[in-house]
C-alpha cells in the first residue's frame, strides 16, 4: 500500500521560512516525479514545484519569482522529497500536498500539511 507522510507545516510570520518533507513508502523502485501542490480555501489545487527522478526541477510561475532561494530536493534512496520555502507571504497560506507520480502514470497524494503565514 502506497503511503505519503508529510511534515513541516505550521504558522510563520511573513518573510519567514518553512521546510516541508514527504516520505513515500510502498512505492519503491517505481517513483518518477515527486512534487508539492497547494490548495487555499475556495481555490483549486495548484502546482508549487516538482522534481524528476534525475533531478530536473519545475516551479510554478506564481512561486518562482518569490521563492528565489527556495528549493525542491529529493533523496531517491530514501524516497523523500523536501520543499524549502523562504520569504513566505500571507498568500502562501494553504494546505500543501505531496504528490508522487509513478512510472505507470499513477498519482498518489498525501493527506496534506497546513502552512499559515501571518502578516
Amino acid at each position: 500500500q502506497v503511503q505519503l507522510v508529510e511534515s513541516g507545516g505550521g504558522l510563520v510570520q511573513a518573510g519567514g521560512s518553512l521546510r516541508l518533507s514527504c516520505a513515500a513508502s510502498g512505492i519503491a523502485f517505481r517513483i518518477n516525479v515527486m512534487g508539492w501542490y497547494r490548495q487555499a480555501p475556495g481555490k483549486q489545487r495548484e502546482l508549487v514545484a516538482t522534481i524528476t527522478c534525475v533531478g530536473k526541477r519545475n516551479y510554478a510561475d506564481s512561486v518562482q519569482g518569490r521563492f528565489t532561494i527556495s528549493t525542491i530536493s529529493r533523496d531517491n534512496a530514501k524516497n523523500t522529497v523536501n520543499l524549502q520555502m523562504n520569504n513566505l507571504e500571507p498568500e502562501d497560506t494553504a494546505g500543501y500536498y505531496c504528490n508522487v507520480n509513478d512510472i505507470f502514470g499513477d498519482d498518489y497524494w498525501g493527506q496534506g500539511t497546513q502552512v499559515t503565514v501571518s502578516s
